[in-house]
């Protein structure tokens, strides 16, 4: 055990009695190997072992936030990184990170996710999410649920406890009914602020979801995260697009567009126009783009590939494998928040 990480080795063989050891087959930092000419029994030398440094940074959505809506944004969102990112220095998991990062955003009223989120065109919430492990690419997922504060932590159970992916409807329901998750009156995740917007646009004919200028919060949140033991994850939630038809789901529970998680890439959560993100799986484009482009450059050319190809509008935040971070986006703004080590929170509306 070193600074709080074991390091594996196995045994292969016995010369003169003594015990031959070789590293684990994953390279450590820091771990060396010598022996002499004489075969004499390897030794393993540990050096400054150190593990990770953790990484963190959450979304609040991409759109045209009204000024008045964007202190609310930015407090939420740093909010979510002071709470969360201790945890990840002190050994919390990436998963356990995105998770807990994305719930404080649901809770929160300001975004579109949990409380808050936008009527579909009955006047009813219909919220999805969708969680990602970047060491086993398991994920889980939900659409179209009702009544349920954290759906991400019932995408969660998705993933843990059923042999399934992805749940939606009814079916996701009853699942939560079996995880003991608490089913909440309406009333308990409905705003005033939505409320309102619903009863202006359900019967405006001009009115269609995807209006880039629509001077109104668009807050699907996400979170991607990195630990100290260098695995990722990612979550996304959402309530959707204001007056969408019953049923529909966009990007944020579709693996590879709207969440993806890879420890061997990158992690990425998206936001925005759902119907023009899923064409481009915008997230899995940004983390394979990672193979050869900083995290900060496969952002860019992913949200780029989004507008190039099917004029689609929205943002995305990532960190990639040695825990550096990209964002961007095409809309007028985008609420995010990250860690620096030098200079702490970073809260951003605009990239």
């Amino acid at each position: 055990m070193q600074n709080g990480i074991k390091v594996g080795c196995r045994i292969i063989g016995l010369a003169n009695k003594k015990k031959r050891f070789y590293s684990a087959d994953r390279k450590i930092p820091g771990v060396g190997i010598s022996s002499d000419k004489k075969h004499l029994p390897i030794k393993i030398f540990l050096l400054n072992l150190r593990s990770m440094k953790p990484a963190l940074i959450v979304h609040g959505g991409a759109w045209s936030i009204p000024a008045e809506y964007e202190a609310a944004h930015l407090a939420g969102v740093t909010k979510a990184i002071a709470d969360i990112y201790p945890h990840l220095q002190t050994g919390m998991s990436a998963l356990d990170a995105v998770e807990a990062a994305v719930k404080i955003l649901e809770e929160d009223p300001t975004f579109d996710a949990g409380r808050g989120a936008f009527l579909n065109a009955r006047g009813e919430i219909e919220l999805d999410a969708m969680i990602m492990d970047g060491a086993t690419l398991s994920f889980g997922a939900v659409a179209g649920v009702q009544n349920i504060l954290h759906p991400v932590t019932l995408a969660r159970k998705v993933m843990e406890q059923t042999e399934h992916c992805f749940l939606i409807g009814t079916g996701a329901q009853l699942f939560a009914q079996q995880m003991g998750i608490e089913c909440l009156p309406t009333e308990q995740l409905l705003t005033e602020r939505e409320l309102k917007f619903y009863e202006r646009i359900k019967n405006d004919p001009s009115f269609y979801s995807h209006q880039p200028f629509e001077p109104h919060p668009h807050g699907t949140v996400g979170a991607v995260a990195l630990d100290v033991r260098g695995h990722l994850a990612a979550a996304t939630s959402t309530g959707g697009t204001p007056r969408k038809l019953p049923g529909r789901v966009g990007d944020s529970p579709i693996v590879g567009a709207g969440t993806y998680a890879d420890d061997q890439l990158g992690a990425a959560s998206a936001t925005g126009w759902g119907e023009s993100i899923m064409k481009v799986l915008m997230t899995k484009t940004a983390c394979d783009l990672l193979i050869n482009r900083s995290a900060f450059a496969a952002a860019q050319t992913a949200v780029e590939i989004l507008s190039r190809r099917v004029h689609g509008w929205g943002g995305i935040i990532l960190i990639d494998r040695n825990g550096h971070y990209g964002f961007a986006h095409n809309t007028s703004k985008m609420a995010f928040a990250y860690m620096d080590e030098s200079r702490g929170i970073i809260a951003r509306i605009r990239c």
